[in-house]
């Protein structure tokens, strides 16, 4: 028998060392993945925002200065809220919500709520939904601008008679053969108002939590 090392031996410390190179490897690209997918999530994300919050209107860092919110009694989901808040040199000026009506034809629409500092919306954009393609989907702004029409409204503009479709009295549109969408999307703009108006101070005093997830 040869002095040297046994040859089952030897192959096997080979193959061990081949596993943990290829192991410390994929682990390595793992890594690097990762940080590119989430830094992809933030590119996206902070790009939606600045849909709704202009760049030029503020000067902190949206997606460190974010906190979470839960009320079940407003926004009838028991979902929590992200609210990314736009500050000037330290003052308030907007919070951008992402918020889910529960109530769409087939199911949640996740929806970019902006509101000013005094209340106004600054925009509203469709995230996600899963309305049926034709009737319910002209609220993607892709498909129409009737979501647009949500900048510069108010809890006074209109009044609260107003904050309905018309079908039901209100004064925004619904959809040819379609009112159950729209009508979740007016319901759940106005519920986030009437939320910031009550809880605006503790929403902007509330301490940042990076750490929300932004999906």
């Amino acid at each position: 028998m040869s002095k040297g090392m046994h040859p089952i031996i030897s192959s096997g410390l080979l193959l061990g060392i081949i596993a943990l190179l290829g192991t410390a490897l994929l682990a390595g690209v793992n890594d690097l993945t990762k940080e590119r997918i989430v830094e992809q999530e933030k590119l996206r994300v902070q790009q939606q925002l600045n849909e709704i919050a202009p760049l030029q209107s503020y000067n902190n860092d949206l997606l460190e200065d974010v906190m979470e919110i839960e009320d079940t009694d407003f926004f009838h989901h028991s979902a929590a809220i992200p609210v990314y808040r736009a500050r000037l040199n330290g003052q308030p000026v907007s919070v951008v919500m992402i918020v889910t009506a529960p109530d769409g034809y087939n199911g949640d629409i996740r929806l970019l709520i902006g509101i000013n500092a005094s209340g106004t919306v600054l925009g509203v954009r469709v995230i996600s939904h899963r309305e049926t393609p034709g009737l319910g989907d002209p609220i993607e702004a892709e498909k129409s601008d009737w979501i647009l029409n949500f900048a510069q409204k108010s809890l006074n503009n209109p009044d609260s008679s107003g904050w309905a479709v018309k079908r039901d009295g209100g004064e925004f549109d619904q959809f040819t053969g379609a009112t159950i969408s729209p009508r979740a999307v007016v319901k759940a703009v106005h519920r986030a108002l009437l939320y910031f108006q009550v809880h605006k101070l503790a929403i902007f005093d509330a301490p940042a939590n990076p750490e929300v997830r932004h999906d």
